[in-house]
């Protein structure tokens, strides 16, 4: 899978190679970057209550969260069943513009 999990001497992180996903597409026609911002911005978004206890190392090419591992299990299940759907991210995009979110992206 494209979302890995990581354990390096007890900081566990959680990361997504942006770039070449499903919803790429998507997210390019809705006028942002299908880079690792974009999916930070989304996860801060989409599940706040896992972001809040997280840390973020996004870039460019790559998405980064860094935190407890049942934080990240949660968020691995979660994020992977968007990035295969173009349809679940077009409605997350929908919702974060009409509650005025920003995305960084």
């Amino acid at each position: 899978m494209i979302i890995n999990l990581h354990d390096f001497g007890g900081e566990h992180s959680l990361t997504l190679d942006a770039g070449g996903l499903a919803a790429d597409a998507v997210v390019a026609a809705a006028g942002h970057e299908p880079n690792g911002y974009f999916w930070e911005g989304l996860v801060r978004f989409a599940w706040p209550d896992i972001a809040e206890r997280l840390d973020f190392d996004s870039e460019a090419g790559m998405f980064c969260a860094v935190g407890s591992s049942s934080d990240l299990a949660r968020l691995k299940t979660a994020v992977e069943s968007v990035v295969t759907s173009p349809e679940a991210v077009r409605d997350i995009i929908a919702r974060a513009e009409t509650s005025g979110f920003e995305f960084d992206d």
